[in-house]
């Protein structure tokens, strides 16, 4: 519910709320879908093999250059400048998706279950597809908040 509350506080129905909701999906999906395709391409070390087995190093690595990637381009289109500062939040916002993902998985094999769910057939479940953007979504509310204080946290980060 945490993530659900970040979500909707930093939308707060303003400019920058829009910015920040966009820019946090493009850093979680980007993260998520250069890991996995990175990942099968070059392959290497696993990350946490008793975890995650299909994880690799590389993947993570990949999945955090293609969220930093993403994160700066959707501000520099949108027009924010701290385009530096927002490279970092991106990078931040990665690995903390890349966290949350882990952890989802962490807690499906300590209960034995391949699958959160079975809603979306061949995707592991619905927490499956949001794992890491509940993560970031906290983490992005946190950072705003720390920016530009409880008011308007979206503000700090991305101000129009």
């Amino acid at each position: 519910s945490l993530s659900g509350l970040s979500l909707a506080m930093l939308r707060d129905g303003d400019h920058s709320g829009l910015i920040a909701i966009l820019f946090l999906f493009a850093v979680v999906w980007a993260t998520d879908i250069t890991a996995y395709f990175v990942g099968r391409a070059v392959g290497g070390p696993k990350l946490a093999p008793s975890i995650s087995p299909g994880k690799t190093q590389s993947g993570a690595l990949g999945g955090a250059v293609g969220g930093v990637v993403a994160g700066v381009l959707l501000a520099s289109a949108t027009g924010v400048g701290n385009l530096g500062t927002l490279g970092l939040v991106a990078l931040a916002l990665s690995v903390v998706a890349q966290a949350g993902d882990l952890f989802e998985s962490w807690v499906k094999r300590r209960h034995g279950q391949k699958d959160s769910g079975n809603l979306i057939p061949g995707h592991g479940g619905v927490m499956d597809r949001v794992d890491g953007l509940v993560a970031a979504a906290l983490a992005l509310y946190v950072i705003g908040w720390i920016s530009a204080g409880a008011d308007h946290p979206a503000q700090g980060l991305f101000p129009i």
